[in-house]
This record gives structure tokens, sequence and C-alpha cells, in this order.
């Protein structure tokens, strides 16, 4: 029987309770004293001390969940885990849902935008030449490799971590051959089969986004009857592939996809079970800034009044335990976190 863990009951400092009576999630800010254990469809809360009755396989989900994720080393650059960040979303495309065609065809103008927003504390720039909206068109490797690569070459210059969102196997070429970067994939290395030995001969760390049918596009898909452990089984197969493949299991991070392929009750399931995530043992990136589900749970506000549902998400995000988040908004939000960690801070003391 698969079984499931997702930690639960949080609480503000450990000193108040004795020891192995709460653990600390993946060597973060946050600290649980339960866990959800999900068997099928049968739900119950098991205390973090009483883990070890539920057998081996328990106990190494567990290891999982509490083991610190070691910091990644891109270039010059330093990537670590142990409190959450931003990357900051930057678009060079016509058709982005948000923000599209504003940087399109300035890569002087598009790289000064992503280096203020690393000087407004986004730990990293995602790139994307390529819009994943639905019923957006499909853009040739060529061109969409010509739109990023010199905004990607003028971020790298001035010393910026930067991640290329694409699934195309040419683009990522493309962007590796400039320096080092990380590959942010919405297809989990699935749409072009040639992407994943790329990533492996650059021993480049990816980030693996799922969605339902990935080989066709981001968007489809049938429905799910679980859809928080089976975003998650799915997520486990890809990493094991990948790892087969020749990727470093240590530069994997894991994005459940919110939005893609997904109704909006599935997006409030994943985004309420978000540290069930945690047990994959890898760092988690949270991609929901201005996304339709804000919209619809706000008397449908237009993409440019997304900006409270937004940080509103975000900061659940934290208070999940995700190591990455994926906005628009880097000032706000990074201000946001910033308010969060100090009041983390404050209650770790006491």
């Amino acid at each position: 029987m698969t079984l499931h863990l997702r930690p639960t009951q949080f609480v503000d400092t450990p000193a108040t309770h004795p020891d192995g009576g709460v653990a600390r999630l993946a060597g973060g800010m946050l600290w649980f004293a339960a866990y959800e254990v999900i068997e099928r469809s049968r739900r119950r809360t098991v205390p973090v001390a009483e883990i070890a009755n539920l057998g081996p396989g328990a106990a190494a989900i567990h290891a999982r969940i509490t083991a610190p994720r070691a910091a990644l080393t891109i270039g010059e650059r330093t990537l670590r885990f142990d409190q959450p960040m931003v990357a900051g979303i930057l678009n060079v495309t016509p058709d982005s849902f948000s923000d599209g065609g504003t940087l399109q065809d300035d890569p002087e103008a598009a790289a000064a935008a992503g280096v203020a927003m690393a000087a407004a504390g986004a730990a990293m720039i995602d790139v994307g030449g390529e819009s994943t909206r639905p019923g957006a068109a499909l853009v040739w490797e060529g061109d969409e490799a010509k739109r990023v690569s010199p905004v990607i070459e003028r971020l790298l210059r001035a010393g910026t971590l930067v991640s290329v969102d694409t699934r195309k196997g040419a683009v990522m070429e493309a962007a590796l051959a400039l320096g080092p970067v990380i590959v942010n994939d919405v297809s989990a290395l699935l749409w072009d089969e040639r992407a994943a030995g790329i990533v492996a001969r650059a021993d480049a760390p990816v980030i693996l986004m799922h969605s339902p049918d990935p080989k066709r596009g981001p968007h489809g898909g049938d429905g799910y009857a679980n859809v928080l452990t089976e975003v998650y089984d799915w997520l486990e197969a890809r990493i094991e592939a990948v790892v087969a493949a020749g990727i470093d299991r240590a530069k994997v991070i894991i994005d459940p996809g919110i939005g893609f392929g997904k109704s909006l009750a599935d997006n409030l399931a994943l985004i309420n079970g978000l540290a069930l995530f945690h047990g994959l043992g890898c760092p988690v990136m949270l991609g929901v800034s201005r996304k339709r589900l804000i919209g619809a749970l706000s008397g449908e506000a237009p993409v440019a009044e997304r900006l409270g549902g937004s940080i509103s998400l975000a900061v659940k995000g934290a208070e999940a335990g995700v190591q990455i988040l994926r906005v628009h908004d880097v000032a706000e939000t990074v201000q946001a976190l910033r308010v969060w960690r100090g009041l983390r801070d404050r209650a770790l003391v006491g």
C-alpha cells in the first residue's frame, strides 16, 4: 500500500517540546509535531515521535522530509535552501499572460529589469522566451533561443543567477553555452527527448514541473482522483527517471505545477497540501504569482490587480516550507517574506 506523509501541527519553537516530539522541516525555519498519514483514501494523524511505528517506508520518507537541502553552487553563486527565496519572472515574449510584449526585442531593457529584480532581493531570475498560457502558439526553438540568449548573457555578466524557462533542448544548450544556469522545464524534461541528456552532460541544476501530459502540452489532462498524491507520485517517478539519465538528484528542484492542467479545486488542494512534497527530498518551487485562481477567488480580478492574492499565496508557501517562490512582483514579495521571517525568528526564541 502506497503511503504518503504530510507534515502538520507546525509549532513556533522546539524548545517547549520534549526531545523527539518535533522535527525540523528540510533544514529550514519550520518545526512540526505530527504527520497526516495518507494511505489511499484513509487519512490519520500520527505524532512525529511515533513515525518509526509505521515501518521502514515511513522512516525513509521522514528522513527525506527532515534532511537539510544541500546548497547549490552555480558558477560563482551559491543558492541556499534554509529559508524561502524569490525567483523573479522575466518574460521576453509577445504573449505571456501577465507581462508579454513589454520587454520583447530589447535585451538591454530586459536585462536591466532582471538586474533590478536581483537588486530588490530576487535570488535568481527566471528568463522565458515562450508563453505557457493556455492556447499559446508553439515557438520555434531558434526564435526562442534568440529571444533569451542575449538577455541571459547580459545577466550573467552582471553576476546575476539565472534560470532558463524552456522545454526545448536547443534552447537549453544555447543558454548553458553562455555560462552556468539552472534549467526550468515545465515538461519535466519530457517534451524534448534530448533534454535530459543535455542537462546531465552540463551537470546543471534542473527544475521539474508537473503537468498532466507534458509531451503534448502543459494544459491537458483528464482530472484526478486525488490530485495531491497523484502529482506527488508523478514527480517521484520523474525524479527517478532523470537520476537514471545521469542527473544528480542533489541538483533537482520540483514544482507541483499550479494552474497547469488543473481545476480550481485541484490547485487549492495542492496549495493546502504543499508540505507533502518535502517527502521527495528535493527543494520545492511554487509558481502562483498573478495566476487565474487568484482572479477566480477575488471577483475575477484582472491580471494587473492580483498582487494581494499573489502575496497571500507566497506567504502560504513559506508557511509550508517552500524554498523558492517564483513571482512577478519581487520587491513586494521580498518585503512580505522579510516580515514573515522576522516573526519566525522571534517565535523561535520564545
